[in-house]
């Protein structure tokens, strides 16, 4: 998906001999938060060693991050235009790499998951402005190159970043989980110089307002019902916790939608939503972005804390996924335009759903290269068939004027499909893992982490069945939410071959 907030102004801002600085800088920037996003993870099974940190703690380092993300990342674009792109692009790298740098050195959960929620906000900042930066510095002739040298070194980052990172954590340990973060000190400080000694300052929109109070009504809202979906300890949630913070989120998402058919400058324009493709567009995504953030989130876990596979070996199985995503999505793109994104779309959906089904149904294999490495493939082919297509779809289904916008709520609802799914799916796998221990509930285990020392044989064989019968839940139930999403985009979406 495209992450780009189009600027309204034509153009551009910066020298044509110092443009090359923007590109490279924009690059840098990205590859923090790709890496981060990529490896993590696979680096969350040594931070819970590392750490101590139970399943919910593991859930919210990652939720602390993604909700300031989700839910603040339309105001992060606004703001670029608001008081400058470079000088929010700026301020959103710093806030990011001060927080990388804090996690870096976090001597416990909350410490880190603090420092996540603050670097979280700095990527609400960062994001937005990674493409909008170059779009407004480049001329509209020169600008598609730019975006896809852009695109190719995002790639390239995506891909290496969790197979180095992998290696990394197997042959150094689990403390190395820590220079995941601390990687980024010297992309960032290398991305701040080049934008203030090469970059001049862009022109800001002094009459752009921000809607700072649907801001935080959304961010309460996320708040109140992730904390309400995730369990304390490592346990599944109790239900009269999930009733009151998801009752009063639920509550603070009711006000901010509220608040935004009333604002006179909403973040979210609902209106959009009246068009069935745009709100097909978004079910879709939500549905299908939930699914894909559960399964990668709780598989590695799956395999390292319950199989007792290396972090080297899921980096590896894992890299069919990125390949197949970079090589085949551009064909994806071009097949769309001939028959449509609904039914590129609905095949792409329905093979990501057969990966999920088959992932839980071979997980009491415990087998990575004969059960994992196949079916991760077809994961990468079936999300390749969705990606382009996906875009194309947003895209078209607004006014030219309001693609940025567009693009921008796409994002952030597949950001909030995966804060929700990590938040929800957690307390699923805790439940699960509960029940299926049996006799052997009483022991201090829980699902995705390595005890902390070995146990009698049938203790043994009851963990990595209870790890197995979690993940195989959360698998079937997401390749449910993957056929929905083929569903929806079949009859929402453009479909060429009815027309046949």
């Amino acid at each position: 998906m495209n992450d780009v907030k189009s600027s309204a102004v034509p153009a551009t801002f910066c020298p044509a001999e110092n443009r090359i600085y923007v590109l490279v800088a924009a690059i840098l920037a990205s590859s923090m938060g790709f890496i981060d996003g990529s490896v993590l993870s696979i680096a969350t099974p040594a931070i819970r060693a590392d750490l101590g940190a139970s399943l919910a703690d593991a859930q919210w380092i990652s939720n602390a991050y993604m909700l300031f993300l989700a839910s603040l990342l339309l105001i992060g674009g606004a703001a670029g235009d608001r008081f400058g792109l470079r000088n929010v692009f700026a301020i959103g790298i710093v806030l990011f790499v001060v927080a990388s740098l804090v996690c870096a050195v976090a001597p416990d959960p909350t410490f880190l998951i603090i420092a996540r929620a603050v670097q979280g906000l700095g990527a609400a900042l960062m994001v937005p402005g990674s493409l909008a930066i170059i779009a407004k510095a480049y001329p509209r002739e020169e600008r598609g190159k730019a975006i896809g040298l852009w695109s190719a070194f995002s790639s390239l980052t995506t891909i290496l970043g969790p197979v180095i990172g992998g290696f990394v954590l197997t042959t150094m340990g689990d403390w190395s989980w820590r220079l995941v973060f601390a990687i980024n000190l010297p992309l960032g400080g290398i991305a701040l110089a080049l934008l203030f000694l090469k970059v001049p300052a862009d022109q800001p929109e002094a009459g752009r307002r921000l809607d700072l109070v649907g801001g935080a009504l959304i961010t309460v809202a996320l708040l109140l019902i992730a904390l309400g979906l995730t369990g304390t300890g490592g346990n599944a949630p109790v239900i009269s916790h999930v009733l009151v913070y998801c009752g009063i989120g639920l509550a603070a998402l009711v006000a901010f939608l509220w608040w935004e058919a009333r604002s006179k400058t909403p973040m979210l324009p609902l209106y959009h939503f009246k068009n069935v493709a745009f709100s097909g567009a978004q079910g879709l995504t939500f549905a299908l972005y939930f699914a894909l953030s559960a399964v990668t989130f709780f598989l590695p876990m799956t395999l390292i804390g319950g199989w007792g596979v290396t972090a080297a070996e899921v980096s590896i199985a894992f890299l069919p996924f990125g390949i197949a995503l970079t090589v085949l999505s551009p064909y994806a793109g071009r097949l769309s335009d001939k028959v449509g994104p609904g039914p590129m779309i609905t095949l792409g959906a329905v093979i990501v759903a057969i990966a999920f089904a088959l992932l839980g149904l071979l997980a009491p294999l415990q087998n990575v290269w004969l059960g994992v490495l196949p079916l991760t493939i077809l994961m990468g082919l079936g999300m390749s068939a969705v990606v382009s297509p996906l875009s194309t779809a947003v895209m078209t289904s607004v006014e030219d004027r309001d693609t940025g916008l567009a693009s921008g709520v796409n994002n952030a609802v597949a950001r909030v499909a995966g804060l929700l799914a990590v938040a929800l799916m957690g307390g699923v796998a805790a439940f699960v893992f509960e029940r299926s221990l049996g006799g052997f509930a009483e022991l201090s285990l829980f699902f995705g982490m390595q005890p902390d020392a070995p146990l009698a044989a049938d203790a043994e064989i009851a963990r990595q069945a209870a790890n197995n019968a979690a993940f195989a839940a959360i698998s079937y139930s997401n390749a449910g939410l993957a056929l929905l999403s083929a569903v929806i985009a079949w009859f929402t979406q453009e479909n060429k071959l009815r027309k046949r």
